[in-house]
């Protein structure tokens, strides 16, 4: 999946995952996007594939309905010509960086090369501390000053963006309904500032090389100005080398450019003067001497201080870019990106809900295959197990488990009974242990019983509730309370999707 794809993936996961009211996006419309997909792309295609293809069809359907989708991608996609601008300002900015006097004189301890060079030194002293951070497992740094503004320049501020999608015609026609303006305007925004959250995020390997493909080069472009600068010059101007300090004389100043011009001495083979030369060459006084072995011996070491460093590190960056670019990487074991690839793969999600000790009432039942619908896709199979009785817990009888596996193994308590960690805490304990790596386990407790018998109790409801997750919090499962008479779908959902979890066995 190539980067463009992947932008419309990771958009497409945040209406999805934020339009909990299907003001933009209905359930029809997203069986729709996955069968369509399906069928483009064939049973056979590898899972990118599938959710790329998807993504893509998704996002012409929405931005038909909300041309905000389209200028929201276009808005978070680099923009390929800032890399080069940049790097042709910094060579501009190198060429013109000599500033030599009207008289022709290189104050060689003060040409714009010595301090290119110390930054430089920063620099990699900069990206060594970032490194070693990231490799020792500490906190992420954030993007220096630079780094942001190249960012900025690449692509549309995230804030203009949100203003865009929020000030968006508000009515869209979908296959059920029609949303209100409110709704519209709502979900619009949300869905936007989810996916410039997620996309920062899932995009941030990619960005900070690309990003530092562009410095490194802009680094060696603003050296390799100034270098030709000084040479160019140097074709019809003679210039004189010499050197002024109120601080330094000239021991000092010898001890300072043996070691500044260490690497250009190394590879040019030039001695670097002693102090009893650069002392003749002492401004005013002294007339100087001719600056090419001055110039020389900077260029050599801009060379191997500045150009082949910021070059490898460039080429390595652009290797990551163009390794992330062609083929990016996204958390495919994410419950989204699972459940939308296991209705790929297998066919519809397979809800098995096993009850423990209360009769579940129709209305509830009802209730739960809305539930599970909603959450899980149309297409999800509900089969509801005979209740396992108070007591039988710790050997779960013949026909309470599925003998395939199913998507999703759901444990249903009725919020009424009093929980305890040896009985309903051993139950879920027994589901854990039954299930295969893949199955999602969840616990429901239905509040409808409860909710009649003390209607307007709240405190009542609280406690109860907070007694069932001390119970199963032992257990690693933090229940999702739902009142299945009257479930509320898009709550119920969202609860689901945040506390189920998604490994076992």
């Amino acid at each position: 999946m190539n980067e463009a794809a992947a932008r419309e993936v990771v958009l497409i996961r945040a209406v999805e995952t934020t339009d909990t009211a299907r003001a933009i996006w209905t359930d029809a419309d997203r069986a729709w996007a996955g069968r369509a997909a399906a069928e483009v792309v064939g049973a056979a295609a590898p899972a990118d594939v599938f959710l790329a293809r998807r993504a893509a069809l998704a996002v012409e359907r929405l931005g038909a309905r909300q041309p905000s989708v389209s200028r929201l991608l276009r808005a978070y996609a680099w923009r390929p010509g800032v890399g080069v601008a940049l790097v042709l300002v910094a060579f501009t900015a190198g060429v013109v960086s000599d500033q030599i006097g009207a008289a022709g004189r290189i104050n060689i301890l003060a040409p714009p090369l010595l301090a290119l060079i110390a930054w430089n030194l920063g620099a990699y002293l900069v990206l060594l501390a970032r490194m070693v951070v990231r490799f020792t497992g500490g906190q992420r740094v954030g993007y220096g000053p630079l780094r942001r503004v190249v960012a900025w320049l690449g692509r549309a501020v995230p804030s203009a963006t949100a203003r865009a999608m929020q000030g968006e015609p508000a009515a869209v026609a979908s296959a059920n309904a029609v949303a209100s303006a409110s709704a519209v305007a709502s979900s619009t925004a949300v869905a936007s500032a989810q996916f410039s959250v997620e996309w920062a995020r899932a995009a941030t390997k990619l960005l900070g090389a690309r990003i530092g493909r562009i410095l490194h080069f802009a680094a060696a472009a603003l050296a390799l100005g100034a270098l030709a600068g000084l040479y160019v010059r140097g074709l019809v101007f003679e210039y004189r080398a010499g050197w002024e300090s109120t601080f330094l004389d000239a021991g000092a100043v010898a001890g300072v450019l043996a070691v500044a011009l260490a690497p250009g001495a190394w590879l040019t083979g030039f001695a670097i003067p002693g102090a009893e030369h650069l002392e003749a060459i002492r401004a005013p006084g002294g007339a100087g001497e001719n600056a090419a072995p001055w110039i020389h011996l900077y260029a050599a070491t801009v060379a191997l201080v500045v150009l082949l460093p910021r070059l490898s590190l460039g080429a390595l960056a652009w290797t990551t870019e163009r390794r992330a670019t062609q083929h990016f990487p996204l958390p495919l074991a994410d419950p989204y990106y699972a459940r939308l690839l296991r209705g790929f793969t297998e066919g519809p999600t397979r809800a098995h809900v096993v009850p423990y000790s209360f009769d579940v009432p129709n209305a509830s039942v009802a209730g739960l295959r809305a539930v599970m619908a909603r959450t899980f896709g149309t297409r999800t199979e509900v089969a509801l197990a005979p209740a396992v009785a108070y007591g039988d817990e710790q050997e779960l009888a013949a026909g309470v488990l599925p003998s395939m596996p199913p998507s999703v193994l759901v444990g249903l308590f009725s919020l009424a009974a009093t929980p305890e960690s040896e009985n309903h805490g051993a139950f879920i304990a027994a589901l854990a242990r039954a299930v295969t790596p893949g199955t999602q386990l969840a616990a429901i407790v239905d509040e409808a019983s409860f909710r009649v018998r003390f209607a307007g109790q709240t405190a009542r409801v609280d406690e109860r509730r907070a007694a069932w997750r001390q119970i199963l919090a032992s257990h690693g499962i933090t229940p999702v309370f739902i009142d299945l008479s009257h479930p509320d779908l898009a709550a119920a959902e969202a609860a689901l999707n945040t506390h189920v979890p998604r490994e076992h066995g």
